[in-house]
């Protein structure tokens, strides 16, 4: 299938996606009680969503300073930043493509390996898998309903989990203590790869092994965790303080444990390829404020439209003033990063 064919299926399979769960979401709920539940909104409370927002944005470049150690030292936290909003705001129009954009915005600016920083994003992403797995299995244990709503039998899933985030893990502390090991076996195996997919697999391998650099400097293995758990305490805190804008949610037992349950949730809302998780989100959040707390639909999906939009504002308001002032361009980044053979 050609390339141009099959980006352009994938695009409009997530513009597809999200149009199926933006319709799941509103539907039955009238848009008139809809519009009278947001003015009733304090949104004072959410205006405090502005700086948690950017806080975790920022933390999340300074974890990302880091993870490029072995890359390049001393990258200004200032770049890094206005490369993760440049991507999320990417991602917010094309799934996916965020991630090489920010990584081609990064090799411009700083005039290394477009590859080797993709290398470091790939890492990034699994440092937040098991960060995601390890809050998963808290949630599990300490909150045995809250998934209730979504497996019939939620008791045969929960050792499933758990089997699996410590198959996860372990995978993980092999990258970094014993990387050398797991690299010659992957060079190893190579031999069996097809001889048409030989070029993408090298590549791929080059990217980890220009991303697990950091593996050799284990004096920031320290930071690097606080900082990710720092990154989803900030997540939990941008879904928990918007429950004080709205009166109607008073009584509905939501502490910030509910918070981190529905951090959770979030969290497979946005890894499905739907454009800035729209629709996914909306529906996979109202739907457990309606059946695990009880919430009405109507000041579910408000609330639910409150907390994803200023999100998705935020990112795509500042990574577009990033993109323009960075005098990118997207034919720019899409040769870029296709030169890099990660398109």
């Amino acid at each position: 299938m050609p390339s141009r064919l099959k980006k352009f299926l994938q695009t409009a399979f997530g513009f597809l996606l999200a149009a199926s769960f933006l319709y799941l979401a509103f539907r039955g709920v009238r848009l008139g009680d809809l519009w009278a539940s947001l003015k009733d909104v304090d949104y004072l409370w959410v205006a405090l969503l502005v700086p948690i927002v950017v806080v975790s944005h920022w933390l999340r470049a300074v974890r990302w300073s880091y993870l490029l150690s072995p890359v390049k030292e001393h990258i200004p936290t200032r770049n890094l930043f206005s490369a993760v909003m440049i991507g999320f705001m990417v991602n917010n129009i094309l799934p996916r493509v965020g991630e090489v954009t920010r990584a081609f915005a990064v090799g411009r600016s700083e005039n290394v390996s477009t590859s080797s920083v993709f290398g470091t994003v790939v890492v990034e992403r699994i440092i937040d898998m098991v960060t995601f797995l390890f809050i998963l299995c808290i949630v599990l244990f300490l909150y045995p309903g809250s998934l209730d709503p979504f497996f019939s039998n939620v008791e045969a899933v929960r050792p499933i989990f758990l089997v699996g985030s410590i198959g996860f893990l372990a995978i993980f502390i092999l990258l970094f203590f014993k990387g050398e090991a797991l690299f010659s076996l992957l060079t190893y195996l190579k031999r069996f790869i097809p001889k048409r997919f030989e070029i993408q697999y090298q590549q791929l391998l080059d990217s980890f092994l220009s991303g697990f650099g950091v593996a050799k400097m284990r004096s920031k293995y320290t930071m690097i965790i606080v900082l990710s758990l720092l990154i989803y305490f900030f997540y939990a805190l941008s879904l928990y303080v918007p429950f004080y804008a709205f009166q109607s949610l008073a009584g509905h037992n939501l502490d910030f444990g509910a918070s981190v349950i529905l951090l959770t949730i979030s969290t497979i809302a946005f890894a499905l390829p739907a454009p800035g998780a729209l629709g996914t989100y909306h529906q996979f959040l109202s739907f457990a404020l309606t059946r695990l707390y009880g919430v009405d639909d109507v000041t579910a999906l408000s609330y639910v439209i409150i907390t994803h939009e200023v999100g998705y504002i935020i990112t795509s308001v500042v990574g577009l003033y990033f993109f323009l002032k960075d005098h990118l361009h997207v034919s720019e980044v899409v040769n870029g990063t296709a030169d890099n053979g990660m398109v």
